[in-house]
């Protein structure tokens, strides 16, 4: 079974290492007694690099997984919007 970001793995691959460096900078700005609004920002920065990849991952989920049972009918496309909006409200959530 090929998942909705088959297409754009390599990019969600890349983009979540960035954010990786991300995280390590943040934890050696802490190390090294940075100023608290400069940490904060880039907290802020990776949140919102997070966000960007879990949007992405969903509009994926969306247009292939969700269409394609949607198309089948039945229990396997309840289940699937379901999922999505269980998905949906913890996005919303954080």
């Amino acid at each position: 079974m090929q998942h909705g970001y088959a297409d754009n793995k390599d990019a969600h691959v890349k983009r979540m290492r960035r954010i990786e460096g991300q995280v390590r900078g943040i934890s050696k700005m802490i190390e090294s007694d940075k100023y608290c609004i400069d940490i904060l920002t880039q907290v802020s920065a990776v949140n919102k690099a997070l966000e960007a990849v879990a949007l992405g991952l969903l509009d994926e989920h969306l247009t292939h997984c969700v269409a394609d049972a949607a198309a089948e009918g039945g229990a396997v496309a309840d289940e699937k919007i379901q999922e999505a909006s269980a998905a949906i409200a913890r996005l919303v959530r954080s």
